[in-house]
Order: C-alpha cells, then sequence, then structure tokens
C-alpha cells in the first residue's frame, strides 16, 4: 500500500471515531421541544375564553357581536373587543394565522356562546356563520299592512316608520302616484339592524324587474297603455282570484271588460277605497259612496294598484285565458263561475248565493 492510500485511510478511519450515531431519544426530545409552543399555542386559542358569560348584548344563551363590511383583521379584532370580547390586536392576528383564516373573515352578525374561545369565534366567522333575519310579502298584502309589518319588525332599523308616501318614494328613488303594489311578495333575508329602507328598495326592484319581463311580453296591449296599468290590474286580480287555476280566467273577464268599455265592478277596488278601516262587511253605503276606487260607479282602471300581485298575476293579466266571458261569481269552495251574458251570471248568483249566507267574494254586473 502506498504512503498516500494509508494516510487516507488512517483519516477516515481517525474520523469514523468522532461520528456519534442518532440517538433515537433524543429526536423524541427535540420533536416534543418543537411542538410544545405550538401545542400551548392552539390549546390557549381553543380553551381560553374570551367571551364573558353575560352582557347587555345577549341574546337567551348567545352573545351578539356584529362585523363591519370591509373589515381587515386589525379593525375586526377592534371591533370584537368594542362589543365585550376579551382579546386585543396581537393575538388576534396570530391566532388568525395559525388558523389560516386571516383572509377569510367575514361581514355580517354572530351569535356566540357565553365563554367562547377565540379559535371558535375566528372559525365561525371564517365560515360565514352569522345571524339571519327574514319578512315575507305575502301576494295580496296592502301597503297599510307591508308598511305595519315593517315599521314592527324588531330586527330592523326603522328609518321610514312616519314617513309619508311621498316620503318612502323618495327615499327609494321612484315616481309613481302612490307606494301601493310597487313591491314584489317574496322572502327576504337581511342582517340584524339593517335598515327598513333596504328592504324597501329590494322589494322595489324586484317588482320592477317582474313588471318589465311581463310588459315586454305585452300579449294583452291593446287595453292596457302603460306598465302601471298592467301593474294596477294585476293587484285586482290578485284580491279576486280564490284559486290559482282561475287566475287567466279572472284577469280575461277584466281585459274583456274594458275592451268593451264596461265598469270593472269589482268589490276589492271598493274595499281598498274605504282604507284600512274596513271592517270585513261590504255594505250598499260602500258600493254608493263616489270613490276614485268604486268601480261600480267608474270606469275603466282605478289609479293606482290595490294589492302587491304576485308574479303569476302580472302573468295572467299578459296571457289571459281564450274566454269570452264578462261575469264571474264565487262558488264558495274557492272556484269562480264564469259567464258570457247577463242573465246566465244572474242565474249563477242566484244558484251559488243560496248555498251559502255569506255574499259572494265578486258579483259583477
Amino acid at each position: 500500500m502506498s504512503f498516500y492510500h494509508s494516510l487516507m485511510s488512517r483519516k477516515f478511519h481517525n474520523r469514523s471515531l468522532f461520528v456519534k450515531r442518532p440517538n433515537r431519544g433524543s429526536w423524541k426530545s427535540y420533536v416534543i421541544f418543537l411542538m410544545t409552543p405550538i401545542l400551548i399555542l392552539y390549546g390557549a386559542i381553543f380553551l381560553w375564553p374570551v367571551v364573558p358569560s353575560m352582557s347587555n348584548t345577549s341574546v337567551g344563551s348567545s352573545y351578539r357581536v356584529k362585523i363591519a363590511p370591509q373589515s381587515g383583521i386589525t379593525a375586526i379584532s377592534q371591533q370584537l373587543v368594542e362589543q365585550g370580547v376579551s382579546t386585543n390586536a396581537f393575538i388576534f392576528h396570530l391566532a388568525a394565522r395559525a388558523l389560516f383564516v386571516g383572509g377569510k373573515l367575514k361581514p355580517g352578525t354572530y351569535l356566540l356562546t357565553p365563554r367562547a374561545s377565540l379559535g371558535n369565534i375566528l372559525l365561525k366567522i371564517a365560515r360565514g356563520e352569522r345571524v339571519r333575519e327574514s319578512l315575507a310579502i305575502i301576494p295580496g298584502m296592502t301597503i297599510w299592512q307591508l308598511r305595519s309589518l315593517i315599521d314592527n319588525h324588531p330586527a330592523l332599523i326603522h328609518e321610514t316608520k312616519g314617513m309619508s308616501s311621498k316620503e318612502l318614494l323618495q327615499a327609494i328613488n321612484l315616481s309613481y302616484p302612490g307606494e301601493e303594489g310597487l313591491f314584489y311578495p317574496d322572502t327576504y333575508i337581511f342582517d340584524p339592524d339593517d335598515s327598513d329602507i333596504s328592504i324597501y328598495r329590494r322589494a322595489s326592484q324586484a317588482m320592477q324587474k317582474q313588471l318589465n319581463l311581463a310588459w315586454a311580453d305585452n300579449g294583452s296591449a291593446p287595453p292596457l297603455k302603460t306598465p302601471y296599468e298592467l301593474l294596477i290590474l294585476a293587484s285586482i286580480v290578485e284580491k279576486e282570484t280564490g284559486r290559482s287555476s282561475d287566475r287567466a280566467l279572472i284577469a280575461a273577464v277584466f281585459l274583456n271588460r274594458l275592451n268593451l268599455n264596461m265598469p270593472l265592478q269589482t268589490d276589492p277596488t271598493v274595499i281598498y277605497g274605504v282604507g284600512p278601516k274596513f271592517d270585513g262587511n261590504l255594505r250598499k253605503t260602500d258600493l254608493r259612496k263616489d270613490s276614485p276606487y268604486n268601480t261600480y260607479m267608474h270606469k275603466g282602471l282605478p289609479p293606482t294598484p290595490i294589492a302587491m300581485p304576485s308574479k303569476e298575476s302580472l302573468q295572467a293579466v299578459i296571457h289571459p285565458a281564450q274566454s269570452d266571458a264578462v261575469y264571474f261569481v264565487a262558488r264558495g269552495d274557492g272556484t269562480s263561475y264564469f259567464s258570457k251574458t247577463l242573465k246566465e251570471h244572474e242565474n249563477a248568483v242566484d244558484q251559488f248565493q243560496r248555498k251559502r249566507s255569506a255574499p259572494s267574494k265578486s258579483n259583477l254586473q
């Protein structure tokens, strides 16, 4: 063996004397050393309560907090502190980053359980598990009923309460003779403490959309000159319809009457003219009282809608049934009997009114 090879062999041999073999126990200690602060961090995030057990903003057994739209992590932490959650910006940032939800926090109102942890709060906000409220506008509802419903909803901020019709229309940027019929029947979901103006605005925009879609079809253009006239007639159809299967036939009767220049002679318009004080009993004095809504005394459409019509009523006016009927009377089971002649109608009124003591829903003459 050469001197060089002998030297190299001795060098490597000597180096091997100083290389330690891995100690399995030391690796476990190293892992434990690294994991301990992480476990402490996540334990603190999920086990340490930051929500008080009692508060003025609590709802039942829950604690309510509200996160404003377009809020970053710092703003959200500040809003939570202002609402009684025991945290600070640094801890909030640290926890949000540890849970990888820093960019996923969503605005809204949240119900937290008393003594909830910061981890539970962050995950709830990141998932968007916010409190939602609802308000239902029913087809056939009048503006008086709608305003009362909205004015008395406990989750809304009441900015329109006490406003006149004109003021309400100005607040939602509408220009109509009145606010009746302008709000689309539907269920509207909103956050607690939303303004009632937002409900009126959303409902009016939804109605305008449905009205424009129906008017674009315009299958019954001759007697109706504007989309607003369509809205008026649809509201009458809505109030006169006892069963949905009769809706298109009822629309046909009123359109036939308009085409023949006959008065509409419909009780719901007279009732609307009586106003909110109507007690459910339509009297002969009401029918004889002159009013723009008395369609027994005045031909043509009343000046405004008389209720909030459904999409189905709008479509029924645009696509009425093929019928020559100009009269109908309620049978008493929700359906109506339709007649082409006055004699046939009078016979039907006599027949169906003998079967019940209450007056018919509609007695077109």
